[in-house]
């Protein structure tokens, strides 16, 4: 009120949460947005059914994926699953594991604030504790060479188990190796993959074991004619971006025709012209053409004729993968196509059944091509999430050189370092610290709770295994041993771990901030 008069500062629309209702507001959104993914951690971890609103269904324990598909209107939660999203597109997985760390950080937060420890002093020791924790993982991890495929088969294994598709894994993951290691370059003594070098195409109606890596190029079309040979040996493939026939002018244009011989004269003009485009690709020694844009029937005939397989309308993301697979050169004219141009394939095929055209045999291809198959959309869908995670945790250690084991082991040694750390710093900082290191048990109890064992005696006997130097201890989820990790070969890239707690340790430090919230709402119309 000033002068008698009310001061409206927000418009009526506008819904407000103050001080400590906008942090329980927040902490609960986290708790929620972590449980709904937590029984999905882990090879015994269950899979969730998602229903969209128009019936389209998804089956999978993939925790970007679920927190994707599912709607929120919370903007804390919208954050959570930002945390995930960003921890799946920077290194490919672990982001059940992030959403598990941002829900315990929040809930320590939550004990903290009611012994009126201030949010900053909070978010100050979660950022201590963040820094040393990424130092503490630096001093234990082990290294790998981007050659070694033994090591690299079982990083994607450990990514892969417990997926629904695990039936398969055991083929998928030399699929998965070998394309990362076939598409890695070496760049001033540093190992790079480009992860768009890797396509990954699907086909319904075989079986999952069916999946073939393929050292080139999948085109979902066929053929442009059935006379044209569906085989090519040792092809010599030419990529043309222009359309193969006759184009219409660039201005509106008439022409008078008065005879049958001025007709016959255009006609043969036209034929010609189509023949010239024909006979430029099989001079250059093209016998397959990828073509992006249409060709003309004239044109199909001679091509046919001459023994080349030609595909129209390929898609430009298609020509420039093929470019990279095949060594071969887009050329925008065909009178400028030459046999440096072209590229070689040791076969091209068509899969009839399929409408699929396969390029394979490509030497030294820098793009290369899974091809997955399974019986129902639902699997096709689920193995590709594999195979995504597979060629990114694979790619990651290849770059890095760098992993960690799993099961558990790093957590629990990080509990133990990082308390110890705490009690050196003092100040009430330290109440934070050691609770950004009770943080870390959640996930060796989730693993034990999601495999059917007491998680506290679980979690009493992984933390008596490290006090007496078993650094690499960590649960075996399918005896409920406390075994080392290293040599039972669960091992993933150190850039995962390291990305879920940056990235948890951040958020959670934002939103335990935050002490006003103001929402706008949506009027309906006419309001």
């Amino acid at each position: 009120m000033l002068a008698g008069q009310p001061v409206i500062i927000l418009k009526d629309n506008v819904e407000r949460t103050r001080g400590q209702e906008a942090q329980r507001s927040n902490i609960a959104a986290a708790k929620a947005i972590a449980s709904a993914v937590r029984t999905t951690l882990g090879p015994r971890g269950m899979d969730k059914m998602l229903v969209s609103s128009t019936g389209d269904v998804v089956i999978t324990n993939d925790g970007a994926t679920i927190l994707h598909e599912i709607s929120v209107q919370h903007p804390g939660a919208k954050m959570v699953i930002e945390v995930a999203e960003t921890q799946d597109d920077e290194v490919g997985d672990g982001t059940t594991t992030a959403c598990i760390l941002v829900g315990s950080l929040m809930e320590q937060a939550e004990l903290m604030l009611a012994k009126q420890i201030h949010p900053t002093i909070i978010a100050q020791g979660y950022r201590m504790g963040m820094e040393k924790a990424l130092e503490i993982l630096n001093t234990i991890a082990l290294k790998i060479d981007a050659t070694d495929r033994d090591g690299l088969l079982k990083i994607a294994d450990t990514s892969m188990t417990g997926k629904s598709i695990e039936s398969v894994k055991g083929k998928l993951n030399g699929i998965v190796v070998d394309a990362v290691m076939s598409v890695g370059e070496n760049q001033n003594g540093k190992v790079v993959v480009d992860r768009d070098d890797i396509m990954i195409k699907k086909q319904t109606g075989e079986s999952m074991d069916d999946a073939e890596l393929i050292r080139g190029i999948v085109i979902d079309k066929n053929r442009v004619s059935e006379q044209m040979p569906s085989k090519v040996v040792e092809a010599k493939v030419a990529l043309i971006a222009s359309p193969l026939e006759v184009t219409k002018t660039q201005v509106k244009s008439k022409i008078k025709i008065t005879d049958s011989a001025q007709m016959n004269a255009f006609g043969a003009s036209e034929r010609e012209s189509l023949k010239k485009l024909a006979d430029a690709v099989i001079a250059a020694g093209a016998n397959v053409l990828l073509c992006q844009k249409g060709i003309a029937d004239a044109v199909q005939f001679y091509l046919a004729k001459a023994g080349v397989l030609a595909v129209d309308d390929v898609k430009e993301k298609d020509m420039k993968y093929a470019a990279k697979a095949l060594h071969a050169t887009i050329v925008n004219k065909t009178e400028d196509l030459t046999a440096a141009d072209l590229g070689y394939a040791a076969l091209v095929e068509e899969k009839e059944d399929a409408n699929l055209i396969t390029i394979s045999g490509c030497k030294n291809p820098k793009a290369i091509t899974i091809l997955l198959r399974g019986s129902t959309d639902y699997l096709i869908d689920e193995l590709e999430r594999a195979v995504v995670d597979g060629t990114s945790v694979v790619a990651d250690a290849m770059e890095d050189g760098t992993f960690v084991v799993g099961g558990g082991a790093v957590e629990t040694e990080l509990l133990l370092k990082l308390r110890e750390y705490a009690e050196s710093v003092g100040g009430r900082v330290q109440i934070p610290i050691e609770a950004f290191a009770t943080v870390f048990e959640a996930v060796p109890l989730t693993l034990a709770e999601n495999s059917g064992y007491n998680p506290l005696d679980k979690l009493v006997a992984l933390k008596s295994a490290h006090s007496n130097g078993q650094k690499y201890a960590g649960l075996n989820v399918y005896t409920g041993e406390i075994v080392d990790m290293f040599e039972a070969g669960v091992i993933e890239p150190l850039r995962v771990k390291k990305q879920a707690i940056q990235s948890a340790a951040e958020t959670a430090s934002m939103l335990i901030r935050v002490d006003d919230m103001m929402i706008t709402q949506n009027r309906a119309p006419g309001q």
